[in-house]
Formats: structure tokens, C-alpha cells, sequence
């Protein structure tokens, strides 16, 4: 069988994920986080990723930040074949591409040191002049420069968060990603930092990846993506009403027509149905089913 030839995407894609695959291997166990999910980011946006634990969106953005490699499929980011880097060229990616705010904050933040102190660190290690100056410029960028001097237990979890994405932002990198960037703020400080993500998205052009489970806040990005069983399964687009404008509906009617969820096929044409749908027919996974072309629809119909 020829050798499948794997095309970089085009240039406004920032990354491009197919059938993408992980195996994690422990003595005579394996386990499936990824089972051939496809994923299209282009330039420029600014994207949310749900699902459950265990769905393999972890998974995906350690591979996005450089962290870990599949085991098949395949992976460009910023045209470049992650299959193909070697130890040097991973190093050079998370020197030069990308930029990562964990949610744990002890991994982005040295607690003793002062906001501007931290985000100097990684430019003094990158061998970065006139890092005092730049530092203040990041602070400022996410609306800190008045609190540069102050030390870590002297601010808000919030403030804190605010420090990681100027450190994230310290090697001024093409691709943003952020694992739960709110998980352990309020929802005023939540919406804050989303803000933040939005503006540096704007003013920067900086494509942006945000794994979060907070519903609320997934519902104020405009393109969520869903990972249901290590695949891409759903997809929450923003819309708008084509008849009332958002200050004629109730808060709940907002969330409604906000979005549209629509369900993804990959690019073999498979497609996961709702557990509920499911359900509903009395069906569960192996079940043989009756697909018919119906006009401009596809049915599926239990076969009994």
C-alpha cells in the first residue's frame, strides 16, 4: 500500500489536526485518550474545547503545546509536521510559537518573587535585553502595570491568573492555549479574564485555545468545540437572531439563540450521535441501525 503523503494546510489554518491518535501504554494495559479526532484552527481565532473528564481534551492540548506526541495521525501547527520534530525543534517551538497558562498557577508563578519579577524570568532565561521594559509592557497588556511590584500573596487569584498570561505572552507567541484559565475565580473575575483573552486576540491577532468546563463561559466565545470519547463531536457556533435584537430577549432566550450546536462528521463521514438520541430509539454502541436517503435529509431508523 503507497505511503499516505501528508499536506500542510493552508496559510490561514494555525493548526490542523487528522484522525488524530494517543495510546498510553502501562505494563499490559493500553488506553485510547484520542480515537481519530480532526481538528481545524485558523489564524487568528479565538476558540473554546469541552468534555467530560477523561474526553481527551488534556490530551489534545498537551500535544498543542508541545508537551506530548501522537501515536498516529497526523498534526501541523503553524505549517509545520509535529510528527516529524526531533528534541531541538520541540524546544525551539515552545521558545517561539507557543504560549501556555496552566490552571494551576504554581506552574506559571514563583510565589515570592513580585508580578513584574515573574514575568522577567522567562526573558532573562531566553537571554532577553531590556527585559524590565517589556516586562511592564506584558503587565500592561493585561491591565497590571500598577500592581508590578507587588508580590504573589498580595493579589487576588484573578490578578494572579492576569500574571500567567503576561508570562505566557513573554516570547510573544503565534498560539495561545490556556487549560481552565478560570477554574478557581468568581464569575465577575471569569468574565475579567476572558476579556483579557479577547483583547490580546484582537489587538495581537494571536490565535487563542481555551479548555474550559465552564458552560457560562463557553457560551461567550464564538466557535466551541466539543470532544466527547477522544473525537471532535459537537460544535457550538454564536449566531444571531435574524429578527430580535439581544436587548429585546430575556437572559435565557440570549444563551438560546446565541448559539447553534451543530454535530461534526470527520473526515471518513462518521458521526457521534447524542447518548440521549440514543436512548431515545432504544439503542446503544454495536447496535445495528437503517440509514435512508430521505430528499434532502439522512434518517436513521433501529433495525428490529
Amino acid at each position: 500500500m503507497p505511503k499516505r503523503v501528508m499536506l500542510a494546510p493552508p496559510e490561514n489554518v494555525m493548526v490542523q489536526a487528522d484522525n488524530l491518535v494517543k495510546i498510553y501504554k502501562s505494563s499490559d494495559v493500553e488506553v485510547m485518550a484520542l480515537q481519530g479526532l480532526d481538528l481545524t484552527v485558523e489564524r487568528g481565532e479565538l476558540m473554546g474545547i469541552v468534555g467530560a473528564s477523561g474526553s481527551g481534551k488534556s490530551t489534545l492540548l498537551n500535544m498543542l503545546g508541545g508537551l506530548d506526541k501522537p501515536s498516529a495521525g497526523s498534526l501541523f501547527i503553524d505549517g509545520k509536521d509535529m510528527l516529524k520534530f526531533n528534541e531541538k525543534d520541540l524546544i525551539e517551538y515552545k521558545r517561539k510559537t507557543v504560549g501556555f497558562v496552566w490552571q494551576n498557577n504554581a506552574r506559571n508563578l514563583i510565589p515570592y518573587l513580585t508580578a513584574q519579577q515573574n514575568v522577567e524570568m522567562p526573558l532573562l532565561l531566553s537571554g532577553y535585553s531590556g527585559r524590565s521594559q517589556r516586562a511592564v509592557e506584558l503587565l500592561d497588556m493585561v491591565g497590571l502595570s500598577h500592581r508590578k511590584n507587588s508580590r504573589l500573596d498580595q493579589m487576588s487569584g484573578g490578578e494572579q491568573q492576569r500574571v500567567a498570561i503576561a508570562i505566557a505572552l513573554s516570547n510573544n507567541p503565534k498560539l495561545l492555549l490556556a487549560d481552565e484559565p478560570t477554574g478557581s475565580v468568581d464569575t465577575a473575575t471569569s468574565s475579567l479574564i476572558l476579556d483579557v483573552f479577547r483583547e490580546l486576540n484582537r489587538v495581537m491577532g494571536v490565535t487563542v485555545i481555551i479548555v474550559t468546563h465552564d458552560t457560562k463561559l463557553s457560551k461567550q466565545i464564538d466557535r466551541v468545540v466539543a470532544i466527547r470519547d477522544g473525537k471532535t463531536s459537537t460544535e457550538m457556533l454564536r449566531r444571531t437572531s435574524p429578527i430580535r435584537s439581544f436587548g429585546e430577549l430575556t437572559e435565557e432566550q440570549e444563551q438560546e439563540e446565541a448559539h447553534e450546536e451543530v454535530s461534526v462528521l470527520d473526515r471518513a463521514g462518521r458521526l457521534q450521535i447524542p447518548k440521549a438520541y440514543l436512548e431515545e430509539l432504544g439503542l446503544k454502541g454495536g447496535d445495528k441501525v437503517r440509514v435512508e436517503l430521505e430528499e434532502d435529509k439522512i434518517s436513521i431508523y433501529p433495525r428490529r
